[in-house]
Formats: structure tokens, C-alpha cells, sequence
């Protein structure tokens, strides 16, 4: 991996633990030099890579706590600088008085994720595994999890270097032929470079297909409720999310706004809004949740029109189901309990009882398939959005590529053009203020 210019050198410190109390707590230094730090602060400066039981000490030799030192030389670290860690009690009282004290000897507080900043800047992680080390943190589930630890490890980046391995090596096939244009297209087609072309597109599709798993076990699913009044939204966000999350009566129009409830279906983050029922009112606070309703139904990744099984899709039905946008969308024909009809999916309508939860499974399986989930999720990798934007701008290169194959000059452009969107993934090439809202988005201490 390609290194870029070093990091800052100045001293940054940062609490690099959970906030709260704690058995343990951890104060970070890192920087180009940390040992006339350590020895104010500790009395001396311990070996390297070695846990050293000692005393934390104020200005006046005073003792703050006593804890382990652990001190990481260059560049043989988790930064690829001087680490000096600091693991005392966890009280957040006592690890402020160290913070304050490695800052009053010369450091500066971190900004938010500039550790693993400084650690991608000296060449000691990619851009995907960085951003894995906060995927990693905040993972909701244990798939999600698995799926960070596979970036960070390098999984995801190992991917990506070998289509850019590939694709450098046909740019040298092609751009070597232009020197000799009398024989470029024989001299392709016996290289086999059109084969070399499809392998690389093949090899493309099924990274994104990892990675768009990937995203939906960081970002989730939104799926919004809507219909009628007393169609049954609420009570089937209910059985969604296991316990009374919405209140549910009788009384038409008991919902007069959205109401948003988390939950997980085979580890991947489902985000459940229920809304107002959808119906002509001359009450302005349900005209406000109705407002609402089509607000959320604007934003969200499939919609669910709940349908009263006792008397179908009606023409106001209709008209919900014309005014949706294009995107993904079911039908569930709920009260299978009162029409005594079997649960069941065809294409996209489900018919179940949000009542006596009949049917729920098969609305959740539903869900995951009109999200593009695939059950075997072991091999996704924990991929963001600008992941998935950078792949899908190299398959369109490559599409271009193809059709440009007999013009050597715009064939090899447009393969250029796909490598460098395949680097972005890794950092090889990323502009600086993209780096920074990256970055800032990560925790203190991180």
C-alpha cells in the first residue's frame, strides 16, 4: 500500500474508553516524540511493548491513579507513531485529571477519529479497514460485526487490490499497443485482452454484490407503514418489534404521527415507522401526521400498504398505491384471523394476522428478500455507501470500455478511469476534505 506524506507530528491525547465508570480506563498519547512526556508523567519511560505497573503522577509528583503503562515505538503501532497507552480505573474523574495533565506537558486533545486518521496517513491501515475500526464499534449485531472485522482485516481491500492489480496489468497490455497501430487489434485479441475484460467485470459484480450486503448490515432497511385508519399498522409494528411499541385502539386515527421502532431481522438493522392512517380529515393535527406519512413514505426503502383482508384493495387503496413513488413496495392483506384465509406471499402481497402474529415470518423473510439480502452473509463485507458509489462508477468505465474497444485511446481511458474509482476505495487516491468528513464522523479517542 502506497504511504502518504507522514502524518502531523504534535502530540495528541484523548480518552480512548467508553464514557462512564468502568473497571479500567484508558488514556492514548501519540505523536513523533512522547518520552519527555512519559517520564513527567510515570518518573521514567518503560521499555517498549512491555506492561509496566506504576504511578501516574500530577506537577508535584503527587499520585493521580496507578495503572499500566504500555509505550509503542515507531513505528511499531497502532499509528505508526510513538503510542504511550495509560490504563488506570475507570472513573471519569480521575482519567480527566490524566488527560489534563498529558495536555499540560504538551499535548493537544484529538479531534474525533484522528488516531486511526494518523494510522491510515502513515500507512499502517487502508481507508476500508479505517473505516472498519468504527463499522466495528458501532455494530448492532453480531453479523454486522463479522462482517467489520472481515474490512479491517483486509478483506474487503484485498478484493479491491486485485481488481486494480488486473485492470493495471490490461492498461499495460493496451497502452503498450499504441505504439503500434498497424497491429493493435491482433496484438489484443491474441493477448486475449477482451477475455481479461470480462474476468474483470465478472470479478466487479460479485464484490459489489458482497458489498451491497455489506451496506444493509450497517445502514439497515426503512420500511414505513401505511394505510387506512385501523387497517392494523400499528399492531403489526407491535408484532415486528416484539413488544407494545405504538398504542392500539379501536378508535380510528389513534396514530396521528410517526412512530419509529429499531429491530433486527437475521442480524440486519430493520427501521419500522408506523404513520397516520391515510384518509380525508378536517382535524388539522391528522391532516399534520398524514403530511407526515407521505413525507416518510418519500424517504423510506420499501413501503408496506396494509389492506383490511376483509374487504380487499378497494379504489381507495388505489389511490394510495398510484400516488407511491417507484420504489420497492408490499401489499399485506392483514385480519387473516377474521377471514380465516392461510398465511402465505405471492409476488409482493402477504397475507397475515398482525393480531395473532400468523404470518409474521413470512413477512419478515419478504422484507430481507425485497432488500436484496441473501442468507449466506458470511462473505459480506462491512461496505458504506461511497463504497458502493466508487464500484458502480467502475463498472460504468468498464461498460464504456467495452464499447470503445476498437478506439485504444478511449478503450485505455476508460479503464484508467476505473482504477482510480476502485482506489478511492482504499485511500490510493482521495481528496483531502473527503478524508476529513470521513474522519469526523469517528469517536474521541479512535
Amino acid at each position: 500500500m502506497a504511504k502518504r506524506p507522514p502524518a502531523k507530528p504534535d502530540l495528541i491525547a484523548a480518552i480512548a474508553t467508553a464514557p462512564g465508570r468502568g473497571g479500567v480506563g484508558v488514556v492514548r498519547v501519540s505523536g513523533a516524540d512522547i518520552a519527555p512526556l512519559a517520564a513527567a508523567i510515570l518518573g521514567h519511560l518503560p521499555p517498549p511493548r512491555h506492561a509496566t505497573f506504576t504511578r501516574f503522577l500530577d506537577h508535584e509528583g503527587g499520585v493521580l491513579d496507578e495503572g499500566i503503562a504500555l509505550v509503542f515505538s515507531a513505528p511499531h503501532s497502532f499509528t505508526g507513531e510513538h503510542v504511550l497507552e495509560l490504563q488506570g480505573h475507570g472513573g471519569p474523574v480521575v482519567l480527566n485529571l490524566i488527560l489534563q495533565r498529558c495536555i499540560a506537558l504538551g499535548a493537544r486533545l484529538a479531534e474525533p477519529g484522528e488516531f486511526s486518521r494518523r494510522a491510515f496517513l502513515n500507512g499502517k491501515l487502508d481507508l476500508a479497514q479505517a473505516e472498519a475500526v468504527a463499522d466495528l464499534i458501532d455494530a448492532a449485531s453480531t453479523e454486522a460485526a463479522r462482517s467489520a472485522v472481515r474490512s479491517l482485516t483486509g478483506a474487503f481491500s484485498a478484493r479491491i487490490a486485485e481488481l486494480v492489480e488486473a485492470l493495471t496489468r490490461l492498461r499495460m497490455l493496451v497502452e503498450a499497443t499504441l505504439d503500434f497501430p498497424e497491429e493493435e487489434i491482433d496484438f489484443l485479441r491474441d493477448a486475449d485482452a477482451f477475455g481479461r475484460l470480462d474476468a474483470i467485470d465478472a470479478s466487479l459484480k460479485a464484490v459489489r454484490a458482497q458489498a451491497k450486503q455489506g451496506v444493509l448490515l450497517r445502514e439497515g432497511l426503512t420500511a414505513v407503514l401505511i394505510g387506512q385508519p385501523n387497517v392494523g399498522k400499528s399492531s403489526l409494528l407491535n408484532q415486528l418489534a416484539g413488544y407494545e411499541a405504538a398504542i392500539v385502539t379501536e378508535i380510528a386515527g389513534t396514530t396521528r404521527d410517526t412512530v419509529r421502532e429499531a429491530i433486527q431481522i437475521e442480524g440486519v438493522p430493520l427501521h419500522i415507522i408506523d404513520t397516520a392512517g391515510l384518509r380525508d380529515t378536517d382535524d388539522p393535527v391528522e391532516k399534520l401526521g398524514i403530511a407526515r406519512t407521505w413525507a416518510a413514505v418519500e424517504k423510506a426503502d420499501v413501503a408496506l400498504l396494509l389492506v383490511d383482508a376483509t374487504h380487499g384493495i378497494d379504489a381507495r387503496e388505489t389511490a394510495i398505491l398510484q400516488r407511491l413513488p417507484k420504489a420497492a413496495r408490499l401489499t399485506i392483506h392483514n385480519k387473516i384471523d377474521i377471514t380465516f384465509d392461510a398465511p402465505r406471499v405471492v409476488g409482493d402481497e402477504v397475507w397475515l394476522s398482525a393480531k395473532t402474529g400468523a404470518g409474521i415470518e413470512l413477512l419478515r423473510k419478504k422484507l430481507l428478500q425485497s432488500a436484496g439480502w441473501q442468507a449466506a452473509g458470511e462473505g459480506a463485507f462491512m461496505a458504506r455507501a461511497r463504497h458502493l458509489d466508487a464500484l458502480c462508477r467502475a463498472a460504468v468505465h468498464l461498460a464504456a470500455a467495452r464499447k470503445t474497444a476498437m478506439q485504444l485511446e478511449l478503450f485505455a481511458e476508460e479503464l484508467r478511469l476505473a482504477q482510480a474509482a476502485l482506489s478511492e476505495i482504499t485511500g490510493a487516491f482521495t481528496a483531502d476534505d473527503l478524508l476529513g468528513e470521513i474522519f469526523s464522523k469517528f469517536c474521541i479517542g479512535k
